[in-house]
């Protein structure tokens, strides 16, 4: 059973940056669009970015364009989200998720699109 792991979660002031990390487990991370959402208190889940599989075509909401960037290594099993210039809005629970897909490039936004979930991990930016 494929499992995924975040890490990197931290309290932080506006302006900093962090990297999260999304590790999967099992080897058939290769197959997975990865997808990176979020969730703030009394709020819905929402879409902050995503990869393909293996083209590395990436898709951002309006609200991180610009300062957040979605990668992976296959090599490693991994997806990351680097924040950077993190702001009180982008407070949040931040999830990872894997789309198992026969597409190389095509990116998944919708929440019901992907079908392996992580636990989250916190972001809460705080001066």
């Amino acid at each position: 059973q494929v499992q995924l792991i975040e890490s990197g979660g931290d309290s932080v002031q506006p302006g900093d940056s962090l990297r999260l990390s999304c590790t999967v487990s099992g080897r058939m991370f290769s197959r997975y669009a990865m997808g990176w959402f979020r969730q703030a208190p009394g709020k819905q889940r929402e879409f902050v970015g995503g990869i393909s599989k293996k083209t590395n075509v990436t898709s951002y909401a309006d609200s991180v364009k610009g300062r957040f960037t979605v990668s992976r290594d296959n090599a490693e099993s991994t997806a990351y989200l680097q924040m950077n210039n993190l702001t009180p809005e982008d407070t949040a629970l931040y999830y990872c998720a894997g789309a198992l897909t026969y597409s190389a490039d095509d990116v998944y936004t919708l929440p019901y699109e992907y079908s392996t979930w992580g636990q989250g991990t916190q972001v809460t930016v705080s001066s």
